[in-house]
């Protein structure tokens, strides 16, 4: 049996351009709700923000994961809760191209992801909470689409921000997100000035050159 309900467009194109440089780290000055901090890049850099479509299966089978990419539209980041299994991989290459030619703009996933060569090589973003070649399957047995899921404790509702760098990912209502990018962005304008006036930009850009 299959829940599939309408994709929510929950996160405007101002909030994508406010959070474009916002990272997650500096939101967790301000709150310790929101973070997803099992799960780790499948690389790195790494950086996107977008409106989640989240997707609940039952262990075994990705059907779900389907559907939900059939809703998806540009922006969109797939958010899979695999019910508790984190040994399967329910996300690989062929999903990666089915997101990405729908302008997708990264995957979370509560479980494993697979294929990871294609998938580094295409450069799509991934979190997840590690690499399996125990896969689920295609059985059409039941799952959901755009319900609220849970993953790292984090309850993810559809529409929710999602913005995710090498530092991890936050998850935030629409609702609260302004309030935290405008602290956010208020908090790294002080860290660069910081930066500046101790030399730190200096030394930072020195190191930079060495590499």
């Amino acid at each position: 049996m299959f829940t599939i309900k309408p994709r929510v467009a929950g996160v405007t194109e101002e909030l994508r351009d406010l959070y474009e440089t916002v990272s997650p780290s500096t939101i967790g000055h301000l709150t310790d709700f929101g973070f997803l901090t099992g799960l780790q890049p499948l690389f790195r850099p790494i950086h996107f923000v977008g409106n989640a479509v989240t997707v609940r299966i039952p262990h075994i089978d990705a059907t779900a994961i389907r559907h939900a990419l059939e809703l998806v539209e540009p922006g969109d980041v797939i958010v899979v809760d695999m019910s508790g299994d984190e040994q399967r991989a329910c996300w690989g290459e062929f999903m990666t191209y089915a997101a990405m030619t729908k302008k997708v703009v990264g995957a979370i996933v509560s479980g494993c992801v697979t294929d990871v060569r294609p998938i580094m090589e295409v450069g799509f973003p991934v979190f997840s909470r590690g690499i399996s070649p125990l896969t689920t399957r295609a059985l059409n047995l039941e799952g959901e689409v755009n319900t609220t899921v849970s993953i790292c404790g984090v309850g993810i509702n559809p529409g929710d921000l999602v913005v995710a760098d090498d530092d991890g990912v936050f998850v935030v209502n629409p609702a609260q997100a302004k309030d935290f990018a405008i602290k956010a962005l208020e908090k790294q304008q002080k860290e660069k000035q910081m930066r500046e006036e101790r030399g730190y930009d200096q030394l930072y850009l020195s190191r930079v050159k060495q590499s």
